[in-house]
Parts: C-alpha cells; structure tokens; sequence
C-alpha cells in the first residue's frame, strides 16, 4: 500500500514555473514506477510524466516534452514534477500516481494503482 499527496501547485502566469510535489507514505516509494496525470474542466484525465523505480527512464506527453521534468528522490519516498514555460493550457488538476506492477504502459491511467488527491495548477495569460 502506498498513499500519495501532492503539493506545490499554484497560481503562476504564462512563462513562469512550479514545481509539484507528490510524497508518499506506507511501503517505500521505491516499490513503484509513478507518474503525473492533469485533469482540466470538462476534459478526461491525461498523462503527463512518468518515471521508472529507480528514476533512470523517463516519458513525457508531447505537450510537455522539453518544458517539464519528472525526478524521484527515493530517500525522500518523494517524486516531483517540475514544471517551466507554463501555458494556460497547463491549468488543470494535477494527480500523481504510483503503479505496482512491471508491465505495461507508462502512459496508461488503467495501470497505476495509488492515486493523490491532485493539486490545482493555474496558469494565467
């Protein structure tokens, strides 16, 4: 078992940068590859990042590919998602999950079994 809460979302205008956290509690966060999913109003929940048990693999969504960066510090049983050159279209309900398993895909939100309370992101023009 593994609970997970998220924190360091905010409000930040176009071009600025967060950084989200996503700690956990229960077994070591080792156990898990984990990712961050966002959900905006009316829109179904996306992937965004994922990173392997040890943080040597990394995946992105397009959309994000060369402004976020995924990063784990299993000491700290704690994942982070930092977060530049934010758009508007960044503003969404930001969730980290934790997967148990060793197959499957990163990106697919059937795959993860733990998931956060989520963290509100809001990114203004």
């Amino acid at each position: 078992q593994v609970q997970l809460v998220e924190s360091g979302g905010g409000l930040v205008q176009a071009g600025g940068s967060l950084r989200l956290s996503c700690a956990s509690t229960g077994r070591t966060f080792s156990s898990y590859r984990t990712g961050w999913f966002r959900q905006a109003p009316g829109k179904e929940r996306e992937f965004v990042a994922a990173i392997s048990r040890g943080g040597g693999s990394t995946y992105y969504a397009d959309s994000v590919k060369g402004r976020f960066t995924i990063s784990r510090d299993n000491a700290k049983n704690t994942v982070y998602l930092q977060m530049n050159s934010l758009k508007p279209e960044d503003t969404a309900v930001y969730y980290c999950a934790a997967d148990a398993g060793y197959s499957g895909s990163y990106r697919a939100l059937r795959e993860y079994d733990y998931w956060g309370q989520g963290t509100q992101v809001t990114v203004s023009s």
